[in-house]
């Protein structure tokens, strides 16, 4: 049992804080916020919103939440001055996690590795099919019968990084793309927000590019699928 001196010494659980970028309505970036303000998603707190966009529709939306916001317009400025001055910013508000939720801007490698680890974004496919642009478009002219989102951590190549959580969403036969989006963005909101859960959680470790949870039996942390196991026996005879 603790002692008074104790419990009146004991330091509270650091939240962590989240810089969430955007470029437009920031429908995640809500997502974020409500689940929050709710109770669903604790331990952290969104500590700025930045949007590279002036007059996006999400800048409104987080200012009425009484989040900070801040636009740092790209256009006309090389990307190494405006990365810049977003990391200041970053550093400013003291973020810990950032979550790209639909910023529409390449991040350089340079920023990318400032931030290891540290960088969330969600795309609108399961990669690593349908990456890029367009992804419902792309899903609907394959004839795939599902799809889904990713949430995964930012690394150097682009939607190449740790896989942390996927959702499926069936196609149907009579989707179109709005309707097929309508479906995807949904599972968006609660992906990102266990997304976020997981990793301020501390519950789970990469391994190559699998999110695996940390208290897997080792042989399952350390299982290769057999078609990379019989790559490495050929390499190595």
């Amino acid at each position: 049992m603790l002692t008074v001196e104790e419990t009146e010494t004991k330091e509270p659980l650091k939240r962590r804080r989240l810089g969430i970028l955007i470029s437009g309505r920031g429908s995640n970036c809500m997502a974020i916020a409500h689940a929050i303000r709710d109770g669903r998603l604790t331990g952290c707190e969104i500590g700025v919103v930045i949007s590279n966009i002036p007059g996006a529709a999400g800048i409104e939306m987080a200012k009425s939440l009484g989040i900070p916001v801040v636009t740092l317009e790209g256009r006309g400025r090389e990307q190494s001055d405006h990365e810049e001055a977003i990391t200041a910013l970053l550093r400013k508000f003291r973020i810990d996690l950032i979550c790209l939720a639909g910023y529409r801007r390449v991040l350089s490698v340079a920023f990318v590795r400032q931030w290891t680890g540290s960088i969330l974004s969600i795309q609108s496919s399961l990669l690593p099919s349908f990456s890029g642009r367009g992804a419902a478009q792309q899903a609907l002219d394959s004839g795939a019968q599902f799809t889904g989102c990713t949430v995964s951590l930012v690394d150097e190549a682009i939607d190449g990084g740790v896989i942390v959580l996927q959702r499926i969403v069936e196609i149907l036969e009579e989707d179109d793309v709005s309707s097929l989006v309508e479906r995807l963005v949904a599972e968006e909101h609660v992906a990102y927000t266990e997304a976020i859960r997981r990793v301020i959680g501390g519950e789970y470790e990469a391994r190559g590019r699998r999110y695996l949870h940390a208290d897997l039996p080792r042989e399952e942390l350390e299982w290769e699928s057999p078609e990379v196991a019989g790559e490495r026996s050929y390499e190595a005879s």
